[in-house]
């Protein structure tokens, strides 16, 4: 992970088929992916995202917590 990476841990992505997800934008809060999710989220309602938190950790882990979708 970068530099610029670990200034932006939470990030919005949208997620495909076959398991596969497109990262969309990088943040610094969460506050800042919800809100971009709520957005993104109503200009296009059929897709499903998901924000994840990227940080560095030992295990080098993602962390993907429920948003608004179904």
């Amino acid at each position: 992970m970068n530099y610029q990476e670990q200034l932006s841990p939470w990030v919005v992505y949208r997620l495909l088929s076959n398991l596969q997800r497109q990262a969309l934008d990088r943040f610094r809060r969460r506050n800042d992916a919800e809100a971009y999710l709520k957005t993104i989220q109503r200009l296009q309602p059929n897709d499903r995202f998901a924000i994840v938190y990227e940080g560095m950790s030992n295990t080098q882990e993602s962390h993907i917590f429920p948003c608004l979708t179904d």
